[in-house]
């Protein structure tokens, strides 16, 4: 059956349902596209024979709507949406926010702060027997103890607060099916332990035979992380403790090499994580994107102007999974892992035909990517059978010797989309990696698919301006952040230019940079406003810094070093230091003046300020 799933109950009867096998609740509003991840795993439900009800947004100040479909027979599912609560309530600066794109109109306060723990309580408050497994990024970050920047504490595992039965974590799509198998089975929630991509609690283990009653059972391989009595001081020790909990953590993090995790807790549970889940395959992501996705939100929601979060997904394609750019500030690492993983052309091709079907389209692709567009497959061949490695990353500091720089197969499905019948133009909007394009001109010279590719994205996939991320110029900062030199990104800068030339056209280049990333000091901060002033490139937007759960800049943000060399790591945690490095950067804007000048005083540069200001006074 066709349409979009029950929202309550008068929907549910419609389609002839006595009772929901799964309610999953979400903070988003319903929205029926395979960018928001409550789409992917209804719809992966359905496909099986699963009957799931959308319990979108619903009141959380009782339990009443948590009752709406009835009891649901095997549980109920649970996420925060597409984003994680505190983020998308409040900015960085802690102030809440006006807007919320995944709300009806845009509107803000419609999902609540920790809106897995929220939800899942009044889900178990409804029915109380009913199972509750949570997922989706906010429970996927938080699985273990973790530092809260809102708290400014190490919070425990979000599996405990929300008392859920067990927690999915990464891209959940097999991890849900097995569960559902389980639970369709008669097993009962408490019981299910040995499903890969998921965390359950358990008895904490013990060191005597006489004390083993209940308790987990340890195996060879389990790597035992600090407890969270170590971690949850805010002295050296515990710091120092966190940084090796995430340590282990990060080295853990691959369906290959990962080990079973146990995290103790003063009161004789354990969270215990299974090994990461394997990634989806092409065939399967084939089958995943061509379920009957209706591609557009409810219309229950028309009359409030619709949900804002589709207009820049609708008409977007994605064409792969996961990224091995490893980025320190990144989530993606801990959450969809560092695999790449890519659809196949046919089935690219198939979604683009399917876009021009619908009235709404003008014929613009907006994005044919993933978490990073010019990453079309895996790594490298070795990635493949010993799984990535746990002491380097593939990109930093500099490209490793065995990483697969090859664009031919992304060019291909540009251009087998951009030849789809309707179809006027397909850009690319979710960034490219320029040291990967470098690297692939480096190896392969100026026949290679590095410069096709790169003559291609000027040529058939901007419009005028290119969005680049090369986050910073200062060495030091750059190391922390695992992006490599500014000498890579200014001879990308140079080829950009050289091509347009050549192409005859007239584009520019908007980069985009990270103010107060823990490494970053105030002359960092005033070279990189020199390096701006220099090159002539004035950014479009300025992101401070935002610690979130799961990124490793978050833990050094936290513990002030960095957990794989225990080198001390300058942070800036003062409001009014991150103020003048966030004017820094805008030093062109008027109403920042006072702030550049005071920052250069600071900064003992002085004689700066007509290099910046023009000379201007007060």
């Amino acid at each position: 059956m066709t349409g979009f799933l029950p929202t309550n109950r008068k929907e549910m009867k419609e389609r002839g349902w006595e009772q929901a096998d799964f309610v999953l609740v979400t903070g988003d509003a319903y929205v029926d596209h395979p960018s928001f991840g409550t789409a992917i795993i209804s719809r992966v439900l359905q496909s099986r024979g699963y009957k799931v009800a959308i319990l979108a947004q619903p009141n959380w100040h009782s339990a009443d709507d948590f009752r709406r479909f009835g009891r649901p027979r095997l549980g109920f599912l649970i996420n925060s949406g597409n984003v994680d609560s505190m983020v998308n309530n409040f900015s960085v600066q802690k102030n809440r926010r006006k807007r919320d794109v995944y709300s009806p109109g845009g509107k803000a306060g419609r999902r609540p702060d920790r809106a897995v723990i929220v939800y899942s309580n009044r889900a178990r408050e409804a029915y109380k027997d009913a199972p509750v497994i949570i997922g989706g990024l906010e429970a996927s970050l938080r699985r273990f103890a973790h530092y809260d920047y809102w708290d400014d504490k190490v919070r425990r595992s979000i599996l405990l607060d929300a008392k859920a039965d067990l927690l999915i974590y990464g891209m959940g799509e097999r991890a849900v099916c097995e569960i559902a198998e389980a639970l369709d089975a008669g097993i009962d929630a408490g019981d299910i332990g040995w499903i890969r991509g998921t965390c359950y609690k358990a008895k904490a283990p013990r060191t005597t035979q006489q004390d083993a009653a209940g308790a987990l059972y340890l195996e060879d391989d389990d790597v035992l992380l600090p407890d969270f009595g170590s971690l949850s001081g805010n002295d050296e020790r515990a710091k120092a403790a966190y940084s090796e909990s995430f340590r282990l953590q990060y080295r853990s993090n691959d369906p290959i090499n990962g080990k079973r995790l146990i995290e103790t807790y003063p009161d004789g549970v354990c969270i215990v994580q299974n090994p990461p889940q394997p990634p989806l395959e092409e065939m399967e992501l084939d089958d995943l994107y061509a379920l009957p996705y209706m591609r557009t939100y409810h219309p229950s929601y028309e009359a409030e102007g619709g949900v804002p979060a589709i207009q820049e997904v609708k008409f977007s394609i994605t064409a792969n999974r996961g990224c091995f750019g490893g980025c320190s500030f990144c989530a993606i690492t801990y959450h969809q892992g560092r695999e790449v993983r890519s659809r196949s052309k046919g089935s690219i091709v198939s979604e683009a035909q399917l876009m021009t079907r619908d009235p709404q389209f003008k014929g613009y692709i907006h994005d044919v990517g993933g978490p990073t567009a010019n990453f079309h497959h895996p790594s490298c061949k070795k990635q493949l059978e010993h799984g990535m490695c746990g002491s380097k990353d593939c990109l930093f500091p500099k490209p490793c010797s065995q990483l697969d720089t090859d664009h031919t197969d992304y060019i291909d499905v540009l251009r087998a989309v951009g030849e789809v019948e309707g179809v006027k133009k397909v850009f690319i909007r979710s960034g490219v990696r320029f040291d990967y394009i470098m690297a692939d001109m480096k190896r392969k010279g100026k026949g290679g698919s590095g410069y096709r590719f790169l003559e291609e994205l000027c040529e058939c996939h901007i419009s005028g301006i290119l969005k680049v991320a090369p986050e910073h110029a200062a060495a030091n900062v750059l190391r922390q952040m695992h992006k490599p030199g500014i000498d890579v990104f200014d001879s990308f800068a140079d080829e950009y230019k050289r091509i347009n030339k050549h192409l005859g056209l007239k584009q520019y280049m908007i980069p985009y940079f990270i103010s107060s990333h823990p490494g970053c000091t105030l002359q960092d901060a005033v070279d990189l406003a020199i390096y701006m002033k220099r090159t002539g490139f004035v950014p479009d937007q300025v992101q401070d810094f935002y610690p979130t759960p799961g990124t490793l800049s978050t833990c050094i943000y936290y513990t002030e070093k960095d957990p794989f060399t225990g080198r001390d790591v300058y942070v800036a945690k003062d409001p009014e230091e991150k103020k003048l490095q966030r004017a820094l950067l805008h030093f062109n804007k008027k109403k920042n003046e006072k702030l550049v000048r005071r920052a250069l005083d600071l900064a003992g540069r002085k004689d700066l300020e007509k290099v910046l200001l023009g000379g201007r006074r007060q």
